[in-house]
């Protein structure tokens, strides 16, 4: 397994995100929630995406809800927002 990409939310754009998974790596997001620092792993398994949170699993079947997911809690940029 190759080394995680570590980043800070919306250090990157949606697409270079997706990039990293869809290519084998675990992109390790940190983001800060009610004055806290946390730590999300998303990850691609080749048929499901994950969001590895705090709290939560959260599965995407589709590379479209997993872009949604990135751009919704803010995790990754648009290339349009940019």
């Amino acid at each position: 397994m190759s080394n995680p990409l570590r980043i800070s939310a919306g250090e990157l754009e949606t697409d270079a995100i997706m990039a990293a998974i869809q290519g084998g790596r675990r992109v390790v997001i940190t983001t800060t929630a009610a004055r806290k620092e946390h730590e999300v792993t998303l990850r691609y398994d080749g048929s499901v995406y994950y969001c590895d949170t705090p709290t939560r699993l959260h599965r995407h079947e589709s590379e479209d809800e997993m872009r949604t997911c990135i751009r919704k809690m803010s995790y990754g940029t648009a290339t349009e927002d940019t």
